[in-house]
């Protein structure tokens, strides 16, 4: 291997597991930096670019978007930070700042949002990546590194639709699914001052989401519980992949409520309650570069903490057989082995 050039753990065929291969590093241009990795978090995304679910991956495929590390190098236009600078960098590593999204502010909703991605050319699961300047977020000096990592992602994911449909202290919230996203917004909720329901078809977590701050639980399977529930909720934040009774689950909003979902599920729902209940369902993806300075504060002064795996970045195969077999709690986050694990 030259000295100049870096590894990462990378995916050569649709499916496959990572093989740690060898690349020379990207160009540095006039307002990036150059960020060596000392952790990043496992996201189901990641494990769906792998499998060519959006159909926008190139193989070789090096994936990893929850960063934290060290800024190695700035382009000769960086004047927001130096080489040393701790920082945090999430799905987003660039936009064209051009089109009517981003000159709004809204730089997630880029025209050119595919390769924006911090991922491309190589993502984070490697020694070292490239980003916009604008997209690497310094870090508060108290929060440890692998939470830092899980917030670049899944922090402003379930950050950025409660601050705007919830924040006004009012709102009932139930969050839909206990698991990666969902525990981290419960806790985003119950500190935003929500009344907030965890709905789960796992009894089990009961006990886990009144810990992270729910003030109840129902269990999704308990059609009597479920029927008590209706109209109950302003607000349903689905965290949840599948699984789901749809038309249950509308029935616990309000006249006028929200769904809002995180992911990508599959939604089958009869049109007529959506209809005569005045229901909007909504898309939620990431957030402004504002919205990520905000909720890095917020966790920060609110003591929000996701669950973590930590593993090294060598063992990210087994990381990506966990979280397919649904046994992540809550989420992984892989350390490269130069770091000490409380950085």
């Amino acid at each position: 291997m030259s000295t100049s050039s870096l590894m990462g753990y990378a995916a050569k065929e649709v499916g496959q597991p990572l093989e740690l291969i060898e690349y020379e590093p990207p160009e540095l241009g006039e307002l990036d930096v150059r960020v060596s990795v000392t952790h990043c978090g496992l996201c189901h995304t990641d494990i769906h670019a792998i499998d060519n679910y959006y159909s926008i991956t190139s193989y070789p495929f090096v994936p990893g978007h929850e960063i934290v590390g060290h800024v190695s190098a700035v382009g000769r236009a960086v004047s927001s930070l130096k080489e040393g600078d701790r920082v945090g960098i999430g799905w987003q590593g660039r936009s064209c700042m051009k089109c009517e999204w981003c000159l709004k502010g809204e730089e997630q909703l880029c025209i050119d949002i595919v390769p924006s991605g911090t991922w491309i050319p190589h993502g984070g699961f490697s020694s070292s990546v490239v980003v916009d300047s604008r997209f690497a977020y310094p870090l508060p000096p108290a929060m440890p590194s692998p939470v830092a990592a899980v917030l670049m992602c899944a922090g402003v994911t379930v950050y950025s639709p409660l601050r705007t449909y919830a924040a006004d202290h009012t709102k009932k919230v139930a969050v839909i699914g206990v698991g990666g996203l969902g525990h981290l917004a419960i806790q985003f909720a119950h500190s935003l001052g929500c009344e907030v329901t965890a709905l789960s078809s796992s009894p089990a977590k009961r006990e886990q989401a009144l810990a992270f701050g729910a003030d109840h639980f129902i269990d999704t399977s308990d059609q009597e519980r479920m029927g008590q529930a209706d109209y109950a909720f302003d607000i349903l934040l689905c965290a949840a992949s599948g699984g789901m009774n749809w038309e249950a689950l509308l029935m616990t909003l309000k006249k006028k409520g929200r769904l809002v979902l995180l992911g990508f599920p599959d939604v089958v729902l009869n049109s007529t309650d959506l209809v005569a209940h005045q229901i909007s369902i909504t898309g939620s993806f990431l957030g402004t570069r504002a919205t990520m300075k905000e909720m890095l504060l917020f966790a920060q002064d609110h003591g929000i903490t996701p669950v973590i795996e930590l593993m090294p970045m060598s063992q990210v195969n087994e990381a990506i057989r966990k979280v397919k077999e649904n046994k992540a709690r809550y989420r992984i986050v892989l350390a490269n082995p130069t770091t000490g694990v409380g950085d």
